[in-house]
């Protein structure tokens, strides 16, 4: 968004929206987990994950529950924004006192995932023996290698089982890999809005965001960390953002909220903008500020390369093969993780159990996040079927 536009100075971005060290911590808290061996080989050393964490876990550990946030989102999701946390909690409505996810009864944990860019390691991270960024260095990670780091963080944590892990989108992703790869540490799974494994539209669109990344030339291949504000490749995670909001929610939506209405006090046919045009950019710029483009980078290539079937004799038998219980629920307008792909998971999972739940809502994907009064009965749910199975494990 220019001057010209907004009629007003806009303070040009920093290299990275990344956390760094120095800046305010906020809630934060940092657990160190050493070494990760890495699913597609190598090694990650000195990884750290940044967590928040609300009520307190009981004596016996038995109230623990794990969160997992999508791609852009962070450890964030219960509480306001402010210096050093960007955003607001991301799940607001659900997390805290009274509500579903009731922190005066659970202990609720979420972390910024391996790869992520606030406080956990990442591309913008300092790598271990440098006084510099991981940038190009960083390597390939996968959604396994993500939830082998959050199982370090439970052990770090005194949580031998989760109650339920919860997640959406890339979140699910993670969520379903738990269910599948540590079903001794989960009692119960809630997946929402994601695939058991990546489908070719979806590699198609997020390597599509990828190559707008790269191709800008404040990308320095990866190592522009320590640019001067204004010097990253803000243009090209702008246009990654818009690929990607379009694919968060519905033609119907845009056509309704917007239509071919003119932006305020903007003349398309002049040069001005649309309004949907404006809404894009706003997204845009908003993510610039508070993300890292090689962290959209590195999650975008993980969760390409997702499968919950790798190294299990393939997606389904991996599936029929997870005891976990497991609720399995997608949003009816999704077209970035169309519903036929909750179907697959629901229909194949040995765990699920009461079928596939449909939210619904005129928000497409981004209903995972929106839609409260639906996603309440369905974190219940999720709860009583993790203290049910924790209890007949004792």
């Amino acid at each position: 968004m220019t001057a010209e536009q907004t009629g007003r100075a806009v303070p040009p971005a920093p290299a990275t929206g990344a956390w760094r060290e120095g800046d305010p911590v906020a809630a934060r808290r940092f657990a160190d987990l050493g070494t990760l061996p890495l699913q597609l080989g190598g090694e990650l050393p000195g990884v750290r994950l940044a967590h928040e964490t609300w009520g307190e876990l009981d004596a016996d550990g038995a109230n623990a529950v794990l969160v997992l946030h999508a791609l852009t989102g962070d450890a964030h999701v219960h509480g306001p924004a402010g210096p050093g946390q960007p955003t607001a909690g991301w799940w607001d409505g659900l997390v805290g006192p009274g509500l579903a996810l009731d922190t005066d009864r659970w202990f609720v944990v979420a972390a910024n995932v391996l790869g992520g860019c606030q406080g956990s390691t990442g591309p913008s991270s300092t790598r271990p023996g440098t006084d510099a960024p991981w940038g190009s260095a960083f390597p390939r990670i996968t959604v396994a290698d993500q939830v082998e780091a959050e199982a370090r963080l439970a052990d770090a944590l005194g949580v031998r089982r989760w109650v339920t892990v919860i997640g959406g989108s890339m979140g699910g992703m993670r969520a379903l890999e738990w269910a599948v790869g540590h079903p001794g540490r989960v009692g119960a799974a809630l997946v929402l809005a994601t695939s058991a494994a990546a489908t070719a539209d979806q590699i198609g669109t997020q390597t599509a965001q990828m190559a707008v990344v790269r191709a800008d030339a404040g990308w320095h291949g990866g190592d522009y960390h320590d640019l001067p504000a204004g010097c990253g490749p803000h243009v090209g995670l702008g246009i990654a953002r818009r690929i990607a909001q379009l694919s968060y929610r519905t033609a119907e939506e845009l056509q309704l909220r917007f239509g071919r209405d003119p932006q305020e006090g903007e003349v398309p046919e002049a040069g001005g903008r649309y309004a949907v045009q404006s809404y894009l950019d706003h997204h845009a710029d908003k993510l610039v500020r508070r993300f890292d483009a090689a962290s959209y980078v590195a999650l975008t290539d993980a969760m390409n390369t997702w499968d919950v079937g790798r190294g299990r004799g393939g997606t389904d038998e991996a599936l029929r093969a997870c005891p976990t219980p497991m609720v399995v629920a997608g949003v009816d307008t999704d077209r970035l993780y169309p519903i036929a792909e909750q179907q697959r998971i629901a229909d194949e999972a040995a765990g699920a159990v009461g079928g596939l739940r449909v939210i619904r809502s005129p928000f497409g994907h981004d209903g995972f996040l929106l839609e409260t009064d639906q996603l309440e009965p369905l974190v219940t749910e999720a709860l009583a079927l993790g203290r049910q199975a924790l209890a007949q494990r004792v």
